[in-house]
């Protein structure tokens, strides 16, 4: 079974990561909510407190097949002045490990310079920050192992992106029928 983990901190978009974690568990994916802050109880950005699985620091990465980054803010800001996880992003990249981000967190990985040479999508007001990033303007993005993502209204797609990529298109297939998605 594929092991992934979403990264939460104080101020993250809600639908984002709790779209991305519900499809995932539909698909019988292990997605472990992880948070970076000192509580399992993280508040996002519109006041939707969730509880997270675990703290960053039981985190197995040898493990993972995945990590994934939610948007909003400050929550963005919050996952990317967390240093250990950046090290870690920087690992995946290096070995070719999938790194999924959506909204603003897209951002994160165009400042540590992972998309140069790549196709991304961000938030529209976050484009500028895909440095070195050919742009994109549709729904998901994959480009080697690194999948990205405009925003909320784009979270379905993102979540049925992430399933397509660790069990296969008629996986994902399967399941965006059985949520009537673009039915």
């Amino acid at each position: 079974m594929s092991k992934t983990a979403i990264f939460i901190a104080e101020g993250f978009e809600e639908i984002e990561a709790l779209t991305v974690v519900d499809l995932l568990r539909r698909a019988k994916i292990d997605i472990r909510m992880i948070s970076v802050s000192d509580s399992l109880s993280v508040t996002g950005s519109h006041g939707i407190t969730v509880q997270c699985d675990a703290f960053f620091d039981s985190v197995d990465f040898a493990e993972l097949e995945m990590i994934i980054l939610p948007g909003g803010l400050p929550g963005t800001t919050n996952l990317e002045a967390f240093g250990p996880l950046m090290e870690q992003i920087r690992e995946f990249d290096r070995t070719g490990k999938y790194i999924s981000a959506i909204c603003a967190a897209p951002g994160i990985l165009g400042r540590m310079g992972i998309l140069k040479g790549r196709r991304a999508c961000s938030y529209p007001t976050t484009e500028d920050q895909l440095f070195g990033a050919e742009v994109q303007h549709t729904q998901t993005v994959l480009s080697d192992h690194i999948l990205t993502s405009r925003g909320m209204g784009t979270a379905i797609a993102f979540g049925l992106a992430i399933v397509a990529r660790l069990q296969g298109q008629e996986s994902a297939d399967r399941l965006g029928a059985a949520i009537v998605y673009n039915q």
